[in-house]
């Protein structure tokens, strides 16, 4: 499959995940081993205190790393596990997850995923990192409709 090819799945299968159009994610970068995923940020994904809501960034990380170990081991896959670590509060305009495979094999990846907050005119600040263990599944074991 060529690169511009995996980018076409990459960007249908985010098409066709309901809660990623309602948060506004968008799929910047779709390569073999890396995944950039970007959500703008807007005032109702915010918490009390103005941040980020960190459900959001879990969900980046998750959704980062789950396509990443899927541009290494087809699109079948699910996440396993994961781990996050929220480093400071996320305040800008832009999350910009990343993901890129650490070690894959036939039926697993362990990913790692780097979550930035985009500032204009400030750059970009790194808000939380999370690790996690993406594993294939069976085209038998999805659900009928499915992608």
């Amino acid at each position: 499959m060529t690169n511009a090819e995996l980018f076409a799945v990459g960007q249908n299968v985010l098409a066709a995940q309901s809660f990623s159009q309602l948060l506004g994610a968008r799929l910047a970068v779709f390569l073999p081993g890396e995944a950039v995923i970007e959500i703008p940020v807007r005032a109702d994904l915010l918490q009390q205190n103005g941040f980020v809501h960190g459900g959001v960034l879990s969900f980046a990380a998750d959704n980062a790393l789950t396509f990443v170990g899927g541009s290494v081991l087809g699109p079948n896959v699910l996440t396993s596990e994961f781990k996050i670590n929220y480093l400071r509060p996320a305040l800008g305009d832009t999350l910009v997850a990343r993901g890129k495979v650490i070690s894959a094999g036939k039926r697993q990846a362990v990913c790692r995923c780097d979550i930035s907050v985009f500032t204009t005119g400030a750059g970009e600040t790194l808000c939380a990192i999370a690790q996690g263990t993406i594993v294939a599944i069976a085209s038998e074991d999805r659900p009928p409709g499915s992608y």
